[in-house]
């Protein structure tokens, strides 16, 4: 079904480059969608650096227009220093002032009837979050998908680790958009892999380039936020002045929350609906936040419901959801209908396996048990053809696995929860001898696992810095190996974001290393398989095991890893178990 065939009963008009200026007197530009006919209606707002007739040349019946079909006066504006608005555009800084001033002006145009509800994915998501704490009037209610909520944490780092492909990618994407075709622009298009992708990502060659600190002279004007965010690789309040955990308090507006399995914010979107179930100002906002979370990766499927677009998984018919038709019932039971309670179960989820959606009152399930499978080895664990096993029976004495990370032969990036990420096979990854591999027996009967996992692992290195990283997965019986989570945690940030602190070469540290969110049914005959290695490049920067700052570190170190399973080092997963 393709959007147009999700037309409403309106005839549209568009009003183009229409002007609004911010209490700072910078203009920006808008294009405005009126549905034909409506005296009075509702406004939906998208706020973008992206462009606002970013979809005009794929489908003349853009997601704006089937809004306005519906009956919603809907405007599509473009956010300060981008396309046309007047401005210094730097990602998020002024977003929350400029999205404020957006409601009010959007509630005040002609046709309006002072009603406004936002919408919009990922950068277009947090800025929906950032107004909403400074309270604009006119604000009834917002749907952010895929929104951000940390970023030192889940987006430009990953807890310490730059998410580097997509941070690079981006910023050149970013830098293209603000030159004119120049040599400038052509110097920096020869980089990407696959120009006809618009976040592309970055040829091999240039992702190993050190020092990473060489990036903000390539970039160059077009992108001078990548040297803040270089310097920056600690947390502290560079970061927290986007932080939207600190702003949560401040919001009084029901929300719907949508994020998926395989995206980018798959930690982020619990986040934001348990904060706001919690904190946001009044009753009445904290009784009516609603979350879903979905089987797709960072682009869901918006314009045309499928099943797939997730990589190397087919999800089955019941993923292939309208994603612009949910959104739509929630605007017309807070915009145009009465708001009263929740219209739907405040948590739906797309329990993968079974692949089909199921409805729960929170976020864990209620019943959910959180249980612990532990680590297991003769001391052999190196491929998935090693000894190392995975079971609920707690360690007796055992010795540790062993392995080298060598930061010039890092372990590709092979799905995952990144733009561009999603299911891939991991059999190949497992195949090599810096990965250890831990797989727990064939599931007699099925088993669910549905809420945020986390990983306990005891591990040493010889350096004063090195990363751990870990992937679970399913194991099928024809041998494909489904990445379901992962997570990173670099060692200087073990215990602090904000104050790092050198590892002490070969003592053992309990390292926690979140996995996110997942719903996932492991079928009467697959195994459960745990992953832990070093690296996962170009995702990841590549430790150089040195303790050398980010930006300017060029010299690396092969390290010596070891991780450890015994009676007092009981490395072990903790997996959300749904009782069948």
């Amino acid at each position: 079904m393709s959007l147009s065939d999700q037309r409403g009963p309106f005839e549209v008009s568009r009003e183009r480059d229409v002007i609004m200026v911010t209490r700072d007197g910078k203009r920006l530009v808008s294009d405005i969608y009126r549905p034909s006919g409506v005296e009075s209606a509702p406004v939906l707002l998208r706020r973008t650096p992206y462009g606002n007739r970013n979809n005009d040349l794929a489908d003349k019946f853009t997601e704006a227009d089937f809004y306005a079909s519906h009956g919603y006066l809907t405007v599509v504006q473009n956010t300060r220093g981008r396309f046309g608005s007047e401005g210094v555009w730097y990602p998020f800084v002024y977003e929350a002032n400029d999205g404020y001033d957006a409601v009010e002006w959007a509630a005040r145009l002609p046709g309006s009837n002072g009603r406004v509800g936002t919408f919009g994915q990922s950068y277009g998501a947090l800025v929906q979050y950032l107004a909403a704490a400074q309270r604009p009037e006119h604000l009834v209610t917002c749907i952010p998908v895929s929104a951000p909520l940390a970023a030192f944490e889940n987006y430009w780092y990953q807890r310490g680790a730059l998410e580097l492909n997509w941070t690079l990618s981006y910023f050149l994407n970013m830098a293209l958009g603000a030159l004119n075709k120049s040599g400038a622009a052509a110097r920096l298009e020869a980089l990407r892999a696959d120009p006809s992708m618009r976040f592309s990502p970055l040829k091999d060659e240039a992702l190993r380039h050190l020092p990473l600190s060489d990036w903000i002279e390539t970039f160059g004007d077009t992108a001078p936020f990548l040297k803040d965010v270089l310097h920056h690789s600690a947390d502290g309040a560079y970061w927290w002045a986007v932080d939207l955990r600190r702003q949560l308090h401040n919001i009084d507006v029901p929300m719907l929350h949508l994020g998926s399995w395989y995206d980018i914010a798959n930690w982020d979107t619990p986040q934001y609906f348990h904060g706001l179930r919690s904190q946001a100002m009044s009753a009445r906002a904290r009784e009516n936040q609603a979350m879903i979370m979905g089987p797709w990766a960072h682009l869901l499927p918006y314009s045309q419901p499928t099943s797939k677009g997730t990589g190397d998984i087919d999800f089955g018919p019941e993923a292939a959801t309208s994603l612009l038709a949910v959104q739509l019932a929630w605007f017309e039971h807070y915009l145009k209908g009465d708001g009263q309670d929740l219209p739907r179960a405040p948590v739906r989820i797309f329990v993968m396996g079974e692949n089909r959606w199921r409805d729960e009152a929170q976020w864990p399930p209620e019943w959910t048990r959180f249980t612990a499978l532990y680590l297991h080895s003769g001391g052999s664990a190196n491929t998935a053809a090693g000894d190392g096993t995975l079971t609920a029976a707690a360690p007796g004495p055992e010795e540790p696995d062993h392995y080298r990370y060598d930061p010039d032969n890092p372990v590709p990036t092979a799905g995952g929860r990144y733009v561009g990420g999603g299911v891939e096979d991991q059999a190949k990854n497992q195949a090599r001898s810096d990965v250890l591999v831990y797989t727990a027996p064939p599931q007699g009967s099925a088993l669910e696992i549905t809420g945020p996992v986390e990983l306990y692992l005891h591990a040493a290195t010889d350096g004063v810095d090195t990363d751990f990283v870990a992937v679970l997965c399913d194991v099928h019986p024809d041998g494909f190996v489904q990445n379901l989570t992962e997570g990173i945690v670099r060692g200087r940030f073990r215990d602090s974001f904000d104050d790092p602190q050198p590892m002490r070469p070969g003592v053992a540290y309990e390292l926690r290393v979140p996995l996110g969110n997942v719903s996932h049914v492991v079928a009467a005959g697959h195994r459960l398989r745990l992953q832990v290695t070093s690296s996962n490049f170009p995702r990841w920067d590549r430790n150089p095991n040195t303790g050398d700052p980010l930006d300017l570190a060029t010299r690396i170190r092969i390290a010596e890893q070891s991780v450890f399973h015994d009676e007092l080092r009981p490395s072990r997963v903790v997996l959300p178990v749904v009782p069948t």
